[in-house]
């Protein structure tokens, strides 16, 4: 492998001339060099059309896609499955009414989407990988912290998708025929063929695979109004109704934030002339639109457990896959409702495939060992670990969700701070202060001391205002809920504007 990557380096250098401006960017044909086992399985991926590219810098003359339509459609299907449904439903069992909880998710969606948006927009401008891009503003071992959280966000991520699939599969058999690990391996296998072959037909898939959920998503909303089971709860007020807020936003914020560690992984063989105004457009209206739909039926299915028995039981013994059967399947629309809980627990792919497909990117960027590993290898070894962690999670789905989401959204805080203050103060907001033939030069990329630091500020923040069944903090408890992600957010700024400005004055780089 290592004397593979070695020609494909020497290469790089031969060619640097022929391709204007893009000198350590790696063509296609470099990956497939030499006969040892990199190689072979590299020639084995692209005879079978597989994507053979990880990490490295797509050079200009590769980067083909002129049309800005799938990246949207991407994000729809992303964003369009089930797992929605449950996270638009946490603010109720949290003590929040439907019009609360619906101001909430609008709110705090909005912000999560541009943050994802304005990420997106690095792709064509770099041809580079969203933990790629983050070695410019944590440096390339500080990139290595949120390489790992991102990995972590994937698999957390892929076991929300899959479990609430899983759910709905058992669901439809009153002797529960389908175990719950059989339905998790079902998505999970999905994904991971489809991920097998790379961008181009995730892209393919995403592009269609959104449309049979979004027309039952509707379904169910006709079978709620049809059945009088909604209600919109009381308004609540005071303390305790501002920390309820507080935690659902949280919630919400982290369950879409998540996408920015992802969100140029999917636009990197857009060309450089793309408007970086119109990637940001579509990117944001794809991710936000669906967030609020989606979410918004998860919040109005929940509220009907209040007034009807057969879904609050179903609930609680089966979570929202068995809320959703109560609604199309009993005294509803019977083998039509169990045909659209079978389309619905199969569109959860279309959101299982990006973390599958960006896990192995993001353990490509921890050691340069890892990127000598073909991506091929790391999808296998990404999907292993979703079955693994959501075959245990579906036995205590609510609280895992909960958490889990309260704490990707104090990373990706921390993410989106300590890049602002990089890329808008201390690179002025221009991509001329990027230089991108360093992208994988440790020396010639920020020491990322700053970056460590901001990160330990950032924690104290989470620390003292997180708000777990686990663990309070003094903030917390003051504020009456979960205010983790803006003192984590506050705090990263603080720290790494004062410790970038000195590590600057220092190191010069």
């Amino acid at each position: 492998m290592y004397s593979d990557l070695e020609k494909v380096s020497s290469s790089e250098e031969k060619t640097a001339e022929s391709v204007v401006g893009v000198s350590h960017a790696v063509r296609n044909e470099d990956f497939i060099l030499g006969d040892s086992l990199y190689a072979r399985i590299q020639r084995w991926a692209n005879k079978h059309s597989l994507e053979t590219r990880g990490v490295e810098r797509v050079p200009e003359e590769e980067r083909t896609d002129t049309s800005l339509l799938p990246a949207g459609s991407f994000w729809i299907a992303a964003n369009l499955v089930v797992a929605g449904i449950s996270t638009g439903s946490v603010g109720v069992n949290m003590g929040l009414s439907f019009w609360d909880s619906l101001l909430t998710i609008i709110f705090f969606n909005g912000l999560a989407a541009a943050g994802v948006a304005w990420n997106a927009t690095f792709g064509p401008k770099t041809g580079l990988r969203q933990m790629v891009i983050s070695r410019y503003w944590f440096g390339f071992h500080g990139a290595k912290i949120f390489a790992i959280l991102n990995m972590i966000n994937c698999v957390g991520w892929s076991a929300i998708n899959t479990t609430v699939a899983a759910q709905m599969l058992h669901s439809l058999s009153t002797t529960h025929a389908l175990p719950p690990w059989a339905g998790v391996l079902i998505i999970t296998l999905l994904a991971f063929v489809l991920t097998l072959f790379g961008y181009k037909v995730v892209h393919m898939y995403e592009k269609y695979s959104w449309i049979p959920a979004f027309i039952i998503m509707f379904i169910i909303i006709g079978r709620l109004a049809i059945s009088g089971n909604f209600t919109t709860g009381t308004l609540g007020v005071g303390k305790a109704e501002a920390g309820s807020v507080l935690s659902f936003g949280s919630v919400v914020f982290g369950s879409t934030a998540g996408w920015a560690g992802i969100a140029s992984d999917y636009v990197v063989y857009q060309p450089k002339t793309v408007k970086s105004w119109k990637l940001f457009t579509i990117t944001f209206v794809c991710i936000a639109l669906p967030v609020f739909f989606v979410q918004l039926v998860g919040l109005a299915c929940i509220m009907a457990t209040q007034t009807s028995a057969l879904y609050a039981d179903n609930y609680g013994a089966n979570g929202m896959g068995g809320l959703l059967y109560a609604i199309l399947v009993p005294e509803s629309l019977g083998n039509f409702g169990r045909f659209c809980l079978v389309v619905l627990a199969l569109s959860t792919v279309g959101g299982t495939c990006p973390n599958t497909y960006s896990f192995g990117l993001s353990m490509q960027t921890l050691f340069d060992i890892f990127r000598r590993v073909p991506r091929v290898i790391w999808t296998l070894l990404s999907t292993c670990l979703f079955v693994g962690i959501a075959i245990p999670t579906y036995y205590s789905f609510e609280e895992y969700m909960e958490d889990f989401l309260d704490i990707m959204s104090y990373w990706v805080a921390l993410y989106l701070a300590i890049q602002l203050v990089e890329h808008y103060l201390f690179r002025k907001g221009s991509m001329a202060n990027y230089d991108l033939d360093v992208y994988d030069q440790a020396d010639q990329l920020p020491p990322s001391a700053a970056t460590v630091f901001a990160v330990a500020c950032g924690v104290a923040g989470c620390v003292t205002g997180m708000s777990q069944t686990w663990y309070t903090g003094k903030l917390a408890k003051l504020a009456g809920g979960d205010i983790g992600l803006e003192l984590c957010f506050g705090f990263a700024i603080i720290g790494f504007t004062g410790a970038r400005a000195l590590e600057r004055a220092y190191f010069r780089r």
